[in-house]
């Protein structure tokens, strides 16, 4: 073997370490390397309680949302959706680099497009509350706050905390570990829960709309009912 040979050879030895260990870095093993997953457990289950709440407004006062508030249930929807690519790629015991940018970069995205429509929804009504005799606000309120004031609370929380998320992603998020049935029994409650309330979160939906494209700016009735002739 030559020299100039012998020098490649030992050139190409330590490129491949070098792009080995870059690519594949040792993280923290055990539960601080699990703390990801069961993050995003946590953020699907929770956004998907969230979408719980307004259903419950709304079937329990028959407090009618309107398209805003609508959209920005599509937005937790987006949210928690992302989280849920972490979870179920954790079920399998397998999540790669861009499995953890996936799933917070799309729950980055609902939850900064949320809170600009729970916010723009509260600029609104601010603006009427100035006008004489103007209303006090869109629906009832829990805790001395509306439903879309909330919202806007939680959609900033939720970005504060992926981004905190992110800062300490190299000691959180182990690309491997050998999935027990305790991860499996929560990744699966939590798929099924969310899944299980974007259905009826989109039968609701169709039922205010009815046989119509858009819904009515303040709707005061389940439409669809009236298009059919059963009311």
């Amino acid at each position: 073997m030559t020299e100039s040979e012998s020098t490649g050879r030992h050139h190409r030895v330590v490129t491949e370490t070098v792009v080995t260990e870059t690519v594949v870095p040792e993280r923290a093993a055990g539960f601080a390397g699990q703390l990801q997953y069961w993050l995003a457990c946590i953020f699907v289950v929770g956004w998907t309680g969230v979408i719980c709440g307004g259903l419950a407004v709304q079937f329990g006062t028959w407090d009618y949302p309107c398209p805003l508030c609508m959209l920005q249930r599509i937005f937790m929807a987006m949210a928690a959706l992302g989280a849920a690519i972490i979870v179920r790629k954790g079920m399998l015991g397998i999540i790669t680099a861009r499995d953890y940018m996936t799933g917070w970069g799309l729950a980055l995205l609902g939850c900064v497009a949320g809170g600009f429509t729970a916010w723009r929804q509260t600029m609104l009504h601010i603006n009427d509350w100035q006008k004489p005799n103007g209303p006090v606000g869109y629906g009832g309120a829990v805790l001395g706050l509306h439903l879309y004031v909330w919202a806007w609370v939680l959609f900033v929380a939720a970005v504060f905390a992926i981004g905190l998320v992110l800062c300490f992603g190299y000691y959180t998020a182990a690309s491997s570990f050998s999935p027990t049935a305790g991860h499996r029994l929560i990744g699966q409650f939590a798929l099924w829960f969310l899944g299980l309330v974007l259905v009826i979160n989109m039968v609701a939906v169709f039922c205010l709309a009815g046989l119509h494209w858009f819904l009515p700016d303040n709707p005061d009735k389940y439409r669809l009912f009236y298009d059919l002739g059963i009311l």
